[in-house]
């Protein structure tokens, strides 16, 4: 077009030529062009009408599953607060805190200067904590009156659950943008709803930190499919990237755990980087883009040192620095080229871990050890010391159940997943093949003279698939960032032109017209298929009516509120002592956001209650840490739940040196206790206990103890 345009302006500056008809053909050129884009826009318009309308269907999927297992609108306020169980009571509890607040300049000051979260310590809640959307949703519920008309745990959830839209909207473009086709969107999104309980888990785990943060992944990711498509406009391109950046932002802003993904993804960048499946210059791009989000949450988190010795900073700052330093790493025949990738690699690890440790060191940084120490444990590299035991016992950390397969196949989503990661992956190793065996090192900017077997966009999200896959298998938690991608990736493949035209080829009867008669029949039997097959399903689940019941939760809180001074200090697990601090206010010793090494080590002290301790020992802990009360569980000292080597009691009996109770072999090392288990002995009031713990509450799941003030005094 360029070539066309300037072959008029020559002509029309020829003798003879008449300006007058000149002015009139631009005029007719301009009028016609601002038709086709008005056009384009309208028809783009009515194409993403589809997505908005579904993703509505997910929202009102999703609230109305929650409504109905809780019957939420009709339960109390303090049971609505306990159905928000762990770490996402504690998340609601400051969004409770800033509303109760004076003023919004309060309820920030005490989030900065928090010292009811850990008793006697002073910590900053903002810093420490993603609570940003917390802190959002409290200030625009109290600075907008139209939303006094709703409850406040209304406007959180919906807030929430509209994200859903979002989400589902995100995986509909995403799917678009590969496939060419809005069919394709179509079928992502119904394969997210119908695969609901291995794609979101929303309805019941509403503050969790993912649920808040996935959407603006999903959102990111079809920014970057857009981002990498050739030939892009240099306005589409800036607006891509705009995209790309605040939903990075945004992704990392409310998820501690966003410098893990963002390194998974940024690893996948610099794969294709590598192997020239994506221009340079755009990864570089992205590269500056997860740089400069983590630093200003570094900055609105003020300043986070987790964030600045996170390995996604030094892998990134490596592979820039290699990159700049190491030259000619394309040129040359294959072998040589094999030679300088692998070399190049070596060089970006080594330089990534000597970064890191030297922050670390520089830092102290000692925040997200748990993590490796976990990983090193799941991969048996290292050894099970209490916190990576204590994730490893956890069912949601382990492999992925062999029933998320056979839920995924009976959705028909699994088989076009598996056969379009079967071909683009044999696509990618014959590009790959190509690239090196090319002797132009200046590929990436002669692609049209050169076999192009695969697109950057697809490779981007065929590489996504394969390290999320990779991350999903592994730890069943890490599965929410796999199965909704592959609702899109899926659908993709079965209306790729790329996918059928290669199945086609092999077969010899391949055609551009049967190719889209055969991926537009087949895609579309399967949405009927879709919706003749789960709609009486769902039209079933959202008739099933439940009703929230935990009496002895509900008992407990409402007499914590009624019977304690209101600076009281609780000890107990971490998962209920979020609760207590959400339903009651009151000052709790340790919760559950894990990601720091002293609350790590106050929490394995804490946990001594359940552990064989003597009363001394146990009440000169708790007293280090302030607490007035403590509240013992039944079901942590009596558990069932897991098995022998897994129970919380046999972890600690373990990290003291102790022989665990029951049948069953133990280490070598561990010798009999001095003192049998707390947890049972406190119940028998001995004179020895009774010295130390006055028991104050009691039903068929919690006991609670006041603790004496001195050693031996009640």
């Amino acid at each position: 077009m360029a070539t066309v345009r300037q072959r008029k302006r020559v002509s029309a500056s020829e003798p003879g030529h008449q300006a007058p008809h000149t002015e009139k053909h631009a005029k007719q050129h301009v009028k016609g062009h601002s038709g086709t884009t008005a056009s384009w826009i309208l028809t783009q318009i009515i194409l993403t009408t589809p997505a908005l309308g579904l993703g509505l269907v997910t929202t009102f999927y999703v609230a109305t599953l929650h409504e109905n297992d809780l019957w939420f609108s009709s339960i109390k306020e303090v049971e609505r607060e306990i159905s928000f169980r762990t770490e996402c009571g504690l998340y609601y509890s400051y969004y409770k805190q800033m509303l109760q607040a004076p003023s919004i300049t309060q309820g920030i000051t005490d989030l900065m200067y928090d010292n009811r979260t850990e008793s006697m310590r002073t910590i900053n809640i903002l810093a420490r904590m993603n609570v940003y959307q917390e802190v959002f949703l409290a200030v625009l519920y109290k600075s907008v009156p139209f939303w006094k008309y709703l409850e406040p745990v209304y406007f959180y959830i919906y807030a929430l659950f509209g994200l859903q839209s979002v989400y589902v909207m995100a995986l509909y473009v995403t799917s678009w943008l590969l496939s060419g086709t809005w069919v394709s969107g179509l079928l992502a999104a119904l394969w997210y709803i119908v695969n609901r309980i291995d794609t979101t888990r929303v309805e019941f785990t509403i503050p969790l930190r993912e649920n808040w943060a996935l959407p603006f992944f999903a959102v990111q990711i079809a920014g970057i499919t857009c981002f990498l498509k050739p030939n892009l406009t240099l306005c589409m391109e800036r607006l891509s990237l705009l995209v790309v950046f605040v939903s990075t932002l945004l992704f990392s802003l409310t998820w501690q755990f966003n410098q893990f993904i963002l390194l998974i993804q940024a690893i996948g960048l610099f794969i294709l980087d590598c192997l020239d499946l994506v221009p340079t210059t755009k990864v570089t791009h992205l590269y500056l883009i997860q740089i400069l989000s983590l630093l200003l949450v570094c900055v609105l988190q003020f300043v986070n040192t987790m964030i600045l010795g996170s390995l996604i900073l030094s892998f990134i700052t490596a592979a820039l620095i290699i990159k700049k330093v190491q030259k000619g790493l394309k040129h040359g025949h294959l072998l040589k080229r094999i030679w300088n990738l692998g070399f190049h690699v070596i060089l970006v690890l080594g330089l990534t871990v000597l970064i890191n440790k030297a922050v670390k060191k520089i830092l102290h940084l000692q925040a997200d050890e748990h993590i490796f120490k976990f990983i090193r444990a799941k991969l048996g590299f290292g050894s099970r010391d209490f916190d990576a035991s204590l994730y490893l016992c956890e069912e949601p950390f382990r492999l992925l159940p062999f029933d998320t397969f056979q839920r995924l196949s009976d959705t028909l989503m699994l088989y076009p997943y598996v056969l379009a990661l079967f071909i683009l992956t044999i696509a990618a190793t014959i590009t790959v093949f190509h690239n090196l065996s090319s002797s132009n090192a200046k590929r990436n900017e002669k692609k049209d003279k050169k076999p192009y077997f695969l697109k950057p966009e697809i490779a981007y999200n065929l590489i996504h698939a394969l390290l999320f896959g990779c991350l999903g298998l592994s730890t069943m938690r890490m599965k929410y960032l796999w199965t909704s991608h592959m609702c899109s990736f899926s659908s993709f493949g079965l209306l790729s032109v790329e996918v059928w035209g290669l199945v086609l080829k092999c077969f010899k009867v391949y055609t551009p017209h049967r190719t889209n008669v055969l991926r537009y029949s087949v895609s579309i039997l399967l949405i009927l298929c879709l919706i003749f097959k789960f709609w009486p399903r769902m039209t079933e689940e959202l008739s099933e009516l439940r009703e929230f019941h935990d009496p002895d939760t509900v008992q407990l809180m409402n007499w914590i509120k009624s019977n304690t001074p209101k600076n009281a200090a609780f000890a107990g697990s971490m998962q209920l002592l979020a609760g207590v601090k959400l339903c009651t206010g009151r000052i709790i010793t340790n919760h559950p956001h894990y990601e720091d090494k002293s609350l790590r080590d106050r929490t394995k002290q804490v946990y001594q209650v359940y552990a064989k301790r003597s009363p001394e020992d146990v009440h000169s802990i708790l007293r280090s840490f302030g607490t007035d009360y403590m509240i013992l569980e039944d079901s942590i000292c009596y558990e069932r739940r897991h098995g022998r080597g897994c129970r919380l009691r046999d972890l600690l009996d373990v990290d003291n040196g102790h022989i665990m109770d029951g049948p069953g072999e133990n280490d070598p090392d561990l010798k009999p206790s001095l003192s049998p288990r707390f947890c049972e002995e406190i119940k028998r009031d001995l004179n020895s206990y009774t010295s130390y713990f006055t028991r104050v509450f009691k039903n068929k799941t919690f006991n609670v103890y006041r603790l004496a003030k001195t050693s031996g005094v009640k």
